[in-house]
C-alpha cells in the first residue's frame, strides 16, 4: 500500500477555523479503505463548548458515518500535537493511527505533558507519526496569535 498524507486536508480545516476566529486546528478522520470519513476544525467559541475540539469533533462525526463508537482500522490526521482530553478520545476511539504536524509543548498530550498514550490506564494506544507538515502547521498557528497580540 503506498502511504497518502491527509494533511493537507486537515491543515484546510485548520485555515477555515482560523477564518472563524478560532484557534486554527484541523482534522480529519481517513476511513481504512483511504476515504475521508470527516473531517472538522476547532469551534469551541462558536459553540461554547470547550470540548469542541477539532479532533473530537472529527471523531464524533466519523462514528455517527460508521453506525458504532469506535473506529478500528481508522486514520486521524490533526494539525496539531492533540492535547490530553483528545488523546483520550483517540484512545476510545481505538484509533490505529495518529498523525500529527506541529507539537505543542505547552498544551500537548502524546509526546508533551500527560502523554496519554504510556499511561498504564490507557486502553489503546494508537500508532504514532509526527511533524508532517508541521512547519505549515505551526505558522498557521503562530501567524493567527500574532495577530491577537
Amino acid at each position: 500500500m503506498i502511504f497518502r498524507s491527509h494533511m493537507q486536508a486537515a491543515l484546510s480545516e485548520a485555515r477555515a477555523a482560523a477564518a472563524r476566529g478560532e484557534v486554527p486546528v484541523g482534522a480529519v478522520v481517513v476511513a481504512p479503505d483511504g476515504g475521508i470519513v470527516a473531517s472538522a476544525g476547532n469551534r469551541t467559541r462558536e459553540l461554547n463548548d470547550p470540548t469542541a475540539h477539532a479532533e473530537v469533533l472529527a471523531i464524533r462525526a466519523a462514528c455517527h458515518v460508521a453506525g458504532m463508537d469506535r473506529l478500528p482500522g481508522h486514520d486521524l490526521y490533526v494539525t496539531l500535537e492533540p492535547c490530553p482530553m483528545c488523546a483520550t478520545v483517540i484512545s476510545f476511539a481505538r484509533i490505529a493511527r495518529l498523525y500529527y504536524a506541529a507539537s505543542d509543548p505547552k498544551s500537548g498530550g502524546v509526546e508533551a505533558g500527560a502523554r496519554v498514550f504510556s499511561h498504564p490506564q490507557c486502553h489503546h494506544v494508537p500508532e504514532i507519526y509526527d511533524g508532517i507538515d508541521a512547519d505549515s502547521a505551526a505558522t498557521l498557528l503562530r501567524d493567527f496569535f500574532k495577530e491577537r497580540r
